[in-house]
């Protein structure tokens, strides 16, 4: 049981994290829109590179980029408590039904890695090389996250047997 409530536990800590970073991007819109606009526009990457015929200088398509990126959290945030709900309700369930009542927690864990891995490590640190930014560079936040939420991903996935 106390393994069953620590994967409980933490797919509720990976909720709230999103829970308060959708928070943080609505009631501070325009803070959080400027790093999304200045990554895409890649004002801050290095002078005279050559893949400057990447950026996205409209702001409608920026706009766009972002409010797809909080719709993204939005969903994740959404799963991750879903998943909670649904573990929570099968806490004392035997292992096959607990194990099923893992699939949303996994869905919202996957989901939010690779929200981390393509939009902000790929997208943003490769394609719009956010890496060469010296100010609007969130590859290590994205990082971050991405181990993290691998490493509840991993303890979720581990057998329900194995359990004490």
């Amino acid at each position: 049981m106390t393994a069953r409530r620590a994967k409980i536990l933490l797919l509720a800590a990976i909720a709230l994290f999103f829970t308060l970073v959708v928070f943080n991007n609505v009631t501070d819109f325009e803070s959080n829109y400027q790093f999304v606009r200045h990554v895409l526009s890649m004002d801050s990457t290095f002078a005279g590179n050559r893949g400057m015929w990447r950026a996205i200088h409209s702001p409608a398509l920026q706009l766009a980029f972002y409010l797809g990126v909080i719709a993204w959290e939005t969903v994740n945030a959404a799963l991750g408590w879903w998943g909670v709900a649904v573990m929570m309700r099968a806490r004392r369930a035997n292992d096959v039904e607990f194990a099923r009542a893992k699939r949303v927690g996994i869905a919202a864990l996957t989901s939010g890695m690779l929200l981390w891995f393509v939009a902000f490590t790929t997208v943003g640190g490769e394609w719009f090389l956010m890496w060469q930014s010296a100010t609007w560079n969130g590859q290590e936040a994205a990082f971050r996250m991405f181990v993290s939420e691998g490493v509840v991903l991993v303890m979720m996935l581990l057998p329900e047997t194995l359990e004490g």
